[in-house]
């Protein structure tokens, strides 16, 4: 994704670029700019929607539902890890595995730029893979 300068001026929160399945309970998740840790760590900042009507596995929340705090991903579900020192990837590992050839999307929410605070909106584009069917 290209974005020019006067773009990326504009752009007050990380957008997420990519997720990726790299076990069958965990993903790495990147960002575009360096986050905030506190608010990039925090598992109930996500949430992740399958497919199938109601959630299942990995999943939070099912294709008709809203998301809303009761339905974010809780600490005793998951953890998030950086993968590197860059504040822009984490790896985030579940207790259990992702359903199986089940479509994942990840929602991040609330997730600020390094040094920044109290963005309250989604952080994920248009252009953001933030899909996967689990293996």
């Amino acid at each position: 994704m290209l974005i020019n300068q006067s773009d990326r001026q504009m752009i007050t929160h990380p957008i997420l670029l990519e997720v990726r399945q790299i076990a069958p309970n965990q993903i790495l998740i990147q960002y575009d700019q360096r986050t905030d840790l506190a608010s990039a760590m925090n598992v109930s900042n996500y949430w992740i929607r399958s497919n199938l009507e109601r959630p299942v596995g990995i999943a939070t929340v099912g294709m008709g539902s809203a998301l809303t705090a009761s339905n974010a991903i809780r600490p005793n579900m998951a953890m998030i890890t950086p993968a590197d020192n860059s504040n822009m990837r984490f790896v985030m590992t579940f207790m259990v595995n992702a359903m199986s050839s089940v479509m994942h999307t990840v929602l991040p929410c609330f997730v600020n730029l390094e040094g920044g605070s109290g963005y309250r909106g989604e952080n994920w584009g248009p252009f953001s893979r933030n899909m996967f069917i689990a293996m």
